[in-house]
């Protein structure tokens, strides 16, 4: 009885949740005020050349579009690092998305979990795992978009040294690169110009841009250029001394993918084979493994087989995995 309760209580939230975010999802699509501020500054745009910069004059604190689910996460602490983390991922969507997306997958693993398996380990394990997949989504974005401004970086370090020997400012140089490059170098890089042309102080300008860019190449950049103002110095020669060095290190990384390949291989092999062979056991013998479903000890002895399988998979992960 108390069971049924509960699923007819979460299903009630469930379906909640989804008509809210459809709702707010439609009205930011369908905003007739949104749609009328885009139409006059595309009209602008036309008549004065503002060279298509989407400038943010205002800093958003805004969470969320629910208000009270706004005033919630501004009250925790780690909404900071999420934030920071959609900015670095370059998602524009607020953070209460994700929250309310993350909360609706787990309590969708619920229903599948208590409706199909009728098993509360099975339950749990799909709430944990539905429910982090909204930010492993953002997680894996950033970590793209993030090895893509590591690619990128050297060759905008060449293009700022070649414009600084050519006899333009440093701010010339970083235009040059917001010019020629795409995203995340070239937006990145005119987050930083745009700081300074609104008046702030080239040094603050240039620790504010390694706190958005996940990227540990880039404070040798920012350093740099930053001792270099203080003490004098060709900044042109530096930029590409530092340059040349990371694209070393890109070639010591691609050495070591290699020597590491058979590892990575060998790891995927030995995590293969249980499945597999769980795999060809139920369509051989299905009497032999349905033990491992339907018996108590059976769901147990599966359960701690998956963690210790998990574990052995994170162990062979740092064992492969060599940092450069």
């Amino acid at each position: 009885m108390y069971m049924m309760i509960l699923i007819g209580l979460t299903v009630f939230i469930t379906i909640m949740l989804i008509i809210e975010g459809s709702f707010l999802a439609f009205r930011s699509l369908r905003n007739p005020e949104k749609r009328r501020v885009q139409r006059r500054l595309r009209t602008l745009s036309s008549v004065v050349d503002y060279e298509k910069e989407n400038l943010d004059i205002l800093r958003n604190t805004s969470l969320s579009e629910v208000p009270w689910l706004n005033r919630v996460l501004l009250r925790l602490r780690w909404t900071d690092s999420l934030r920071l983390l959609l900015e670095q991922a370059d998602i524009h969507r607020p953070l209460g998305f994700f929250v309310l997306l993350s909360l609706v997958f787990a309590l969708a693993g619920f229903l599948i979990g208590s409706w199909m398996f009728n098993n509360y380990l099975v339950s749990i394990a799909l709430i944990g795992i539905l429910g982090i997949l909204p930010f492993f989504y953002v997680f894996s974005k950033k970590s793209r978009r993030m090895k893509k401004f590591e690619k990128q970086l050297p060759d905008a370090m060449d293009l700022i040294a070649r414009a600084l020997k050519a006899g333009h400012a440093f701010s010339s140089g970083l235009k040059m690169v917001c010019d020629e490059f795409d995203d995340p170098v070239g937006t990145e890089f005119g987050k930083t110009l745009s700081e300074i042309n609104f008046g702030v102080g080239v040094p603050e300008a240039l620790k504010a841009l390694p706190r958005r860019v996940d990227c540990p190449d880039l404070r040798f950049f920012v350093i740099s250029v930053i001792l270099q103002r203080e003490t004098g110095g060709n900044l042109a020669e530096i930029l590409e001394n530092i340059a040349h060095l990371i694209r070393e290190r890109f070639k010591l990384q691609g050495y070591i993918r290699v020597l590491a390949a058979e590892g990575k291989l060998s790891a995927i092999v030995l995590v293969a084979i249980p499945f597999a062979a769980v795999f060809i056991l139920s369509i051989i013998s299905p009497e032999y493994t349905s033990t491992l479903i339907t018996e108590p000890a059976g769901k147990i002895m599966t359960f701690f087989g998956l963690v210790l399988m998990i574990l052995g998979i994170l162990t062979m992960r740092r064992m492969i995995k060599i940092e450069v």
